[in-house]
């Protein structure tokens, strides 16, 4: 079994510690969400916690790690806190658990076999790269949180199990943003950073080189540590049932909440409860406003978000305000606290923060140590609704790069998708055939989920042939022909490259608005529906890949508010570039689909031939055919109609500015109709 980087021997990391411990003290909490870059020892940190825990009593020989109270005349035994991973691509039945296979074909028994869910009983669930996880796997997650049970209702099995774990996800934001419902679900969320200081980097290194080359040696340096620990976390675990929190500490709480405007009340329950651990795991049989103040660092941040491009954090000022300022902390004044303190060596102990010996003051960061929902709501789209913000003023920008105007506010976008079916990953975009979604047949085949009663039915009537007598008992006889796996319908997630128009047609301060609004409210349902998004933009004498195709709307956000305008309109630079992008992605994903979005007026002013030139650009992506959208931008009462005979040429669908908006459209449709 390999031997992992002691809890207590990472660089800094003091949130991030805090967050985990606290958890596993109380896991009504909830769990915990990191966020941070890559390279950062988030997914080192998680599997080291482990190793300081408890370890638990459980029924013995019972797969659901059982709690003998609930069975009290059972025999029992110890076990150390198990760890289960849920890999980012596992399937449902692999995470529900399912039929046995073996026991149904070979001795026509239903018998069920457990999954992750039973497994991570009374532990941690590990998810890392959360945000990258399938729909379909965030919603089994939703319901064994929500419910602490899990139920299989599949292939003649019926079972439900207690679920109860602390869920752990890792993600980079880069990547993209969790979905909303699991994000919420997350009791506790914190922010990871490398640090920039260089002894402390040095440090790291020493400290990953050290472990790489004697683990063994290195585990039993920080040996006396880990005890501590485990120690400390298991005196909290008896301590917290004894301590009381005040009407005034939780009336606090209340206000806290209600002065960030968080929605629901998760954020005052898991705060709540997060004090209360905070105070044990302090040794204290009362909770303080200091509690509250650390637990609402924790549990907040990420439940003021209001939509995927808001920054997350908290207002330390607002937190003052309701508090009160935060006390002047000397060493001695919680000597077992969260802040910082000397560098002591592995000899120290836990000292000032879980699992912090030495106390530098950011986590570890490893060279090549790389961290490597309820049901989904048909409403969703209109609840995610971000508040419209007031219209902010043009920026100048850097001298010879054009003038820089903000958007003006999102609105929910009508839904364009890809035609036809496709095979790409799982989504909620365009129709594909895919691992989840309502099943529609059964087709030949080895690979995929196997379609159990089509495959019996495939050999029944070949057991003649291969043997076996008419009314005879025993095992069914199969051939590898019979096999037959599922076929499902649902969506797929595509790429959305948007190729933008920034030239000087564009830039009038009223369009250049509407523009980018229309891109960031196409950018929030892309978010939405869990594609990937690139951004092309052309101006000038050229075009550039400005954003490459990534799964970070947020980051997609950010380069559009800085997108200059002015210039001339390269647009046959624009859709060559474009072409290149979609060429180079096909290559890398084949099996996803892609939605070319042309937000333009249809103008051509650069270079020799540029009506020609754009016309045979759009015809060519038009006979490879890539699906296509043209957003036109053109107004005022004269109008050339050149946006239309663009996307003639690309064979796309066009779209006025204006009819976007959803609300738009259904007028518009309104108003016909009348």
């Amino acid at each position: 079994m390999p031997q992992h980087y002691p809890f207590s021997a990472v660089v800094g990391s003091a949130d991030m510690s805090l967050a985990l411990v606290l958890s596993a003290i109380s896991p009504e909490i909830g769990g915990v969400l990191v966020r941070g870059e890559k390279g950062t020892a988030k997914s080192t940190i998680v599997r080291g916690l482990v190793g300081v825990l408890p370890p638990i009593e459980v029924v013995a020989g019972d797969a659901f790690s059982t709690d003998p109270a609930e069975r009290p005349d059972a025999p029992t035994e110890q076990r150390p806190v198990r760890l289960v991973e849920l890999p980012v691509g596992a399937t449902e039945d692999r995470v529900l658990g399912s039929l046995h296979l073996e026991k149904a074909l070979a001795h026509g028994a239903a018998e069920y076999e457990p999954g992750l869910l039973a497994r991570a009983h009374r532990g941690i669930l590990y998810v890392d790269e959360v945000n990258l996880l399938h729909d379909h796997l965030v919603d089994v997650l939703l319901d064994a949180a929500a419910t602490g049970r899990a139920t299989v209702e599949r292939d003649g099995v019926s079972v439900t199990h207690a679920a109860r774990f602390v869920l752990v996800g890792t993600m980079n934001p880069e990547e993209g943003e969790l979905r909303p419902q699991l994000l919420d679900r997350f009791g506790l969320t914190v922010e990871v950073a490398a640090p920039r200081d260089p002894a402390l980097r040095v440090e790291v290194v020493r400290r990953r080189m050290a472990h790489d080359a004697d683990p063994e040696a290195f585990a039993r340096r920080w040996a006396a540590a880990e005890s501590d620990l485990t120690r400390r976390v298991a005196a909290a675990q008896a301590l917290l049932p004894d301590v009381v929190l005040d009407d005034d500490v939780l009336l606090k709480v209340a206000e806290l909440c209600a002065a960030f405007e968080v929605d629901g009340l998760r954020a005052d329950l898991v705060t709540a409860r997060t004090a209360v651990a905070h105070a044990a795991w302090h040794g204290r049989t009362r909770v303080t406003v200091e509690d509250v103040r650390a637990a609402a660092r924790l549990a907040l941040p990420h439940r003021r978000r209001r939509n995927p491009f808001d920054a997350p954090g908290l207002d330390e000022d607002l937190l003052d305000d309701v508090l009160g300022p935060e006390p002047d902390e000397g060493p001695e004044d919680d000597p077992d606290g969260p802040g910082e303190g000397p560098e002591d060596g592995p000899d120290r102990g836990p000292g000032e923060q879980p699992g912090q010996p030495e106390q530098p003051g950011q986590p570890e960061s490893a060279p090549g140590d790389d961290d490597a929902p309820g049901r989904p709501d048909p409403t969703a789209e209109a609840t995610e609704e971000p508040t419209p913000q007031p219209t902010p003023q043009p920026t100048p920008s850097p001298a010879g790069a054009g003038t820089t105007v903000a958007a003006g506010a999102t609105y929910r976008a009508r839904l364009f998708t890809v035609r036809g079916a496709g095979r790409g990953e799982s989504g909620r975009r365009s129709r594909a055939e895919t691992d989840t979604g309502r099943r529609v047949g059964a087709r030949p085949g080895r690979t995929g989920a196997i379609h159990l009663a089509e495959t019996v039915r495939a050999a029944v009537p070949h057991q003649a042939l291969r043997g076996r007598a008419p009314g005879a008992g025993g095992r069914l006889l199969l051939d590898a022909d019979d096999l037959r796996v599922a076929v499902r319908e649902g969506q797929e997630s595509n790429l959305v490259l948007f190729c933008v128009d920034a030239s000087g047609s564009m830039a009038a301060r009223r369009r250049m608005e509407q523009v980018k609004a229309a891109i960031l409210s196409l950018l929030l349902d892309a978010y939405r529906r869990r594609d990937k998004v690139g951004l092309v933009t052309f101006r000038g004498a050229g075009a550039e890949l400005t954003l490459p195709p990534t799964r970070s709307v947020d980051v997609a956000a950010a380069r559009l508010e800085v997108l200059p305008g002015g210039g001339r309109t390269p647009l046959a630079e624009g859709l060559e570039e474009a072409a290149r992008t979609l060429a180079t992605e096909r290559l890398r994903d084949p099996r996803r689909r892609s939605l070319l979005v042309v937000v333009t007026d249809g103008r051509a002013t650069a270079g020799a031939d540029a009506v020609a030139r754009s016309r045979h650009a759009a015809a060519a992506l038009a006979a490879a055919g890539q699906a296509a959208l043209v957003v036109d931008c053109e107004s005022g009462p004269m109008r050339l109609g050149l946006g239309g005979v663009l996307a003639a040429h690309l064979g796309a669908e066009h779209v006025p500015l204006a009819e976007v908006s959803a609300g738009a459209l259904a007028a518009t449709v309104r108003e016909r109709v009348a």
